[in-house]
């Protein structure tokens, strides 16, 4: 009678939990995921590990695990950070107490290893079994934070798999254009991670890092940092736009005064003419190949009004009696970063009203 109340209290008790690496500060995203009760007719009735390995599949995608779950008095163990990171939470680690603090909005969960509570947005829940350390990786119970934010997770004894359903599944809507690293930091210099992710893969964007550079999840469940220029990627939004055209004046700003020379090669910068300045500068910020000169210059990108002018826009006039035979970006505010004179050089002026009799279009490029 003993052993058949144990095996039902396993059945109805077993639940999914997930586990951090001790060294959590090293993680640079993390994700409070929330679970229900699973159950294995086949889990051993003490500490242990499962006779067969579990895998584990969120919004479809399997979780590679850093170690395999466990079974502490009928709740199931499993190491957390991978499910962290794919939803997109922060998470920060106190190594000096152990304790684990993730957000994610409005949700702030904090746990301190080995505790038989913690706090979800300040109210103290109970554990029913504290986490605890386990080769290296901090193991932490999570059926508060599946109560808390209702995500789904379904059993299959069959196979030994849990598959977790969050309640806003990731989307990945960014498209790969031009082949490009995946790397662990954000900036040129550090490790890729894996192979190089092709044109036409998706990737879902975890954070703007930078105007250059971006915080992404792949599909297969790997984070990292990729280049947050055009070229690379279809990504857009208004706060990085502004970011790449600060980024894209200030740049042409440092050559103000710069002589003034027709047909100036765009491969020095000791001279420039309107087009060389334009081509060298959205080539040396954000990678965009523009044509020599400024007639085809005008082809590229899309139209807009002048009504609709932003930062970074190309206007073009007509010039040396041609419809189209000058270039300059739209500096906000009214003024013209240009070149055309050798009186001048580069310079920043007014968009005056003789500018705009001569205005023929305006191109947006990014």
């Amino acid at each position: 009678m003993t052993t058949q109340k144990s095996a039902l209290f396993l059945l109805l008790a077993a639940t999914l939990l997930y586990s951090t690496p001790v060294h959590a500060e090293s993680a640079s995203a993390a994700s409070t995921v929330v679970t229900s009760p699973v159950s294995d007719t086949s889990a051993k009735p003490a500490t242990g590990s499962f006779s067969s390995p579990v895998s584990v599949h969120l919004d479809g995608q399997q979780l590679q695990l850093e170690t395999e779950p466990i079974l502490v008095h009928g709740t199931v163990l499993v190491p957390m950070r991978g499910l962290f990171e794919a939803q997109g939470a922060k998470l920060a680690w106190e190594g000096s107490s152990k304790t684990v603090t993730a957000t994610k909005g409005e949700t702030k969960l904090i746990y301190r290893i080995g505790d038989s509570v913690a706090q979800l947005n300040g109210q103290v829940i109970n554990l029913t079994v504290p986490g605890r350390i386990e080769q290296g990786y901090s193991l932490v119970p999570l059926r508060f934070v599946s109560e808390a934010l209702g995500n789904s997770v379904k059993w299959e004894a069959d196979t030994k798999t849990v598959i977790i359903t969050s309640t806003s599944p990731i989307k990945y809507e960014t498209s790969i254009l031009w082949g490009v690293n995946l790397r662990t930091a954000p900036n040129a210099e550090s490790q890729t991670s894996g192979d190089s992710l092709p044109a036409g893969d998706k990737v879902h964007v975890v954070r703007e890092v930078s105007p250059f550079w971006l915080e992404v999840r792949t599909t297969d469940n790997r984070s990292g940092y990729i280049s947050a220029k055009p070229k690379y990627t279809d990504y857009s939004s208004p706060a990085l736009r502004e970011k790449q055209a600060n980024e894209l004046l200030a740049y042409g700003m440092k050559y103000l005064g710069t002589p003034y020379e027709f047909g100036a090669s765009s491969e020095q910068t000791q001279t420039f003419d309107c087009s060389s300045f334009v081509k060298r500068v959205f080539a040396d910020i954000l990678s965009v190949d523009l044509p020599r000169v400024s007639y085809d210059q005008a082809k590229e990108g899309k139209e807009v009004s002048l009504n609709e002018l932003r930062k970074g826009d190309l206007l073009f006039f007509e010039s040396r009696g041609l419809e189209i035979g000058h270039v300059a970006f739209y500096a906000g505010n009214g003024q013209l970063l240009h070149t055309y004179s050798v009186k001048y050089g580069v310079r920043l002026e007014d968009f005056s009203d003789s500018w705009k009799k001569r205005f023929v279009t305006a191109r947006r490029v990014f």
